[in-house]
């Protein structure tokens, strides 16, 4: 199989992108502006009211962002008119058939020119409502291929997923597909429709009890983490995506479909430029919190891996892959990452983390340095909890103290924590399949596009996707922590 010029591939056509100001969203947009120019058109879904919300939201959400430098100083005066000739916001919300977009015209005009639909929109939190979640990540994912049905000369849908739909997997985990209703733990199916159902029953019934809207949030988040552990996940988010794929895989019929699964998503590799980020990524909160002298100790299991990807290289990968699906390329499941090629471990994010701080120390509000010291390693959540006992409970008598630990009597412990640390222990919590997370993503399909593409293309410089190149002591140090400090620490 040859996939011949990627560039020639893109010249021409028209994008539908959902989730266009999430963070790998923009990284594609801005991407395929910059090297492919003659793109045809990108149709830009945004979650606005109307068309005036939505090209607000496109100025100062997307093409207003950092990101956008390299693309403004190559077209200088002229990139609003480029933007305008190439880009269409769209007010809508995947939440709603047809993407919630109201404007038939539009929508008709969409219909009948998209050739490529690439799904991004997403809530990440751990802990996100279960409405909500199951709203954008399950249900949005069927909206979307509902509507790349519609269009008359749609080539495929991409779907971008997580590997850690895999929940807690360990071993080699393959990139295969879920199929409908199969949970990871116990006999039970899951019943999408009944999800729905009992969600909406429920937010009927606290509302008719005039329960508080802020209540009736923390109630939708606990269903969301319980619904999810009582299937085999470890919370609301991948839980939700892992029924979208389910949707996705059950109904795609014959219309050709592409799933990546990224794993952790850092910053920009090389492109546009090195160390750009947008928001707190999962491992920068750590990172984040250590600078600023508020973490203190690092928690992850003695064999953890660090599975990090660049936020370029998977957007290349994307390009890639789209275009190996419309060349026949038979996969589907994409797993993006660098455990199997080229693995880093959890410790040497702290010691990265403290060789960066340690020369570059954080100023604070009151422009005086921060201090860091080494930081404490804590191998298993038995010491977490007894560091947590030691440094804020030392009050509490000794006896009741071991009591607790030895007979991991934890529900006292956590009574006892004022609501600061409790915030941080149900932190903990919800990270805790990441930090002790010991699974290794099989990458064979990657691999298998990554050998295809060296041997069959010349544009491997500017849609690099190896995680083999990468030295993660020279990223981490020089291009990641430098990144986060600059665009999202500040």
């Amino acid at each position: 199989m040859e996939l011949g010029s990627i560039l020639q591939f893109l010249e021409d056509k028209t994008i539908l992108v959902t989730g266009a100001t999430g963070y790998l969203a923009k990284i594609f947009v801005e991407k395929i502006l910059r090297v492919q120019p003659k793109v045809k058109k990108f149709y830009l879904l945004l979650r606005a009211a109307d068309a005036k919300s939505a090209a607000e939201r496109l100025r100062d959400e997307v093409i207003g962002k950092e990101l956008f430098r390299v693309l403004r100083e190559k077209h200088g005066a002229s990139l609003h008119s480029f933007i305008s000739e190439k880009v269409t916001p769209v007010a809508g919300d995947i939440s709603y058939e047809d993407l919630g977009v109201k404007d038939s015209s539009l929508k008709d005009e969409m219909w009948r020119e998209v050739d490529v639909v690439l799904n991004f929109a997403a809530t990440t939190d751990f802990d996100e409502r279960y409405d909500v979640a199951l709203g954008i990540n399950t249900q949005g994912a069927l909206h979307v291929l509902n509507f790349a049905r519609k269009c008359v000369n749609v080539k495929m849908l991409v779907h971008v997923s997580t590997a850690y739909v895999c929940g807690e997997d360990g071993g080699l985990i393959p990139e295969q597909p879920y199929h409908m209703g199969m949970a990871k733990k116990g006999d039970s199916k899951i019943d999408i429709n009944f999800e729905k159902k009992m969600v909406q029953e429920k937010i009927n019934e606290l509302k008719l009890e005039g329960v508080p809207d802020k209540e009736i949030t923390s109630a939708m988040k606990d269903l969301g983490i319980e619904r999810a552990r009582l299937f085999g996940w470890p919370n609301t988010y991948v839980f939700t995506k892992a029924m979208g794929e389910m949707l996705l895989m059950d109904r795609k019929d014959n219309l050709p479909l592409v799933i990546i699964r990224p794993t952790m998503v850092a910053s920009t590799y090389k492109e546009p430029f090195p160390g750009w980020i947008e928001g707190v990524r999962t491992i920068d909160s750590i990172i984040a919190g250590y600078g600023k002298g508020r973490v203190t100790c690092f928690i992850s299991g003695p064999q953890s891996t660090l599975d990090v990807v660049p936020a370029d290289m998977v957007v290349s990968a994307i390009i890639v892959a789209m275009v190996a699906r419309a060349k026949q390329h038979p996969e589907i499941i994409y797993h993006l990452g660098s455990s199997l090629r080229n693995p880093v471990k959890f410790s040497n994010l702290h010691d990265f983390s403290f060789r960066y701080f340690s020369e570059h120390p954080w100023i604070n509000k009151e422009g005086e340095s921060v201090k860091i010291g080494k930081g404490i390693a804590l191998t298993s959540m038995f010491k977490f909890y007894m560091y947590m006992a030691l440094r804020f409970l030392l009050p509490l008598k000794a006896l009741q103290l071991l009591n607790m630990l030895l007979f991991k009597t934890y529900q006292d412990l956590y009574t006892a924590l004022d609501r600061k640390v409790k915030l941080v222990m149900r932190l903990v919590d919800l990270y805790k399949p990441y930090v002790f997370f010991e699974g290794i993503f099989d990458d064979m399909n990657t691999e298998k596009l990554r050998i295809i593409f060296k041997e069959s293309c010349h544009e491997t410089n500017i849609f690099d996707f190896d995680p083999a190149n990468i030295d993660w002591e020279d990223y981490m140090i020089n291009v990641h922590i430098p990144g986060l400090v600059k665009y999202v620490m500040k």
